[in-house]
C-alpha cells in the first residue's frame, strides 16, 4: 500500500514540478517577446509585423494565469495527499515533495 501513496505523491510533485517551470517560462517569453516588439518599434518595423509581435505578447499573458491558477490547485492537492500520508515522512519522494512545494511557493510570490 505504501508503494502506492508514494507513487501518487511521486507524480503529483512532478505536475507541481511542471507547472512551476511553466509558469517561470511564460513569464520570460513575455519579456523577451516585449524586447523584440520595442526593438522592431525602434528599428520602424512594418505595422503588419508589430501587430502579429502583439499577439504574441498578448498570448504568452493569457497563459500566465491560467498556468498560476492550475500551480495553486496543483500544490493544494500534493500539500493534502502530504498531510494525509504523514506516516510516510521519512521516505525520499515526500521529503522530494516537500522541496518542490518550496519551490513552487517561491515562484507563485513572484
Amino acid at each position: 500500500m505504501a508503494d502506492q501513496r508514494l507513487k501518487q505523491i511521486k507524480i503529483k510533485t512532478g505536475v507541481v514540478k511542471r507547472l512551476a517551470k511553466e509558469k517561470v517560462y511564460y513569464e520570460k517569453e513575455v519579456g523577451k517577446e516585449e524586447e523584440r516588439y520595442e526593438k522592431l518599434k525602434r528599428e520602424g518595423g512594418d505595422d503588419h509585423v508589430l501587430r502579429k509581435q502583439t499577439e504574441v505578447i498578448n498570448e504568452s499573458k493569457v497563459m500566465i494565469p491560467d498556468t498560476r491558477n492550475r500551480l495553486v490547485k496543483a500544490s493544494e492537492d500534493l500539500r493534502n495527499v502530504l498531510d494525509t500520508e504523514s506516516d510516510l515522512n521519512e521516505a525520499n519522494e515526500y521529503k522530494e515533495a516537500l522541496k518542490v512545494l518550496e519551490e513552487a511557493d517561491s515562484v507563485l510570490a513572484a
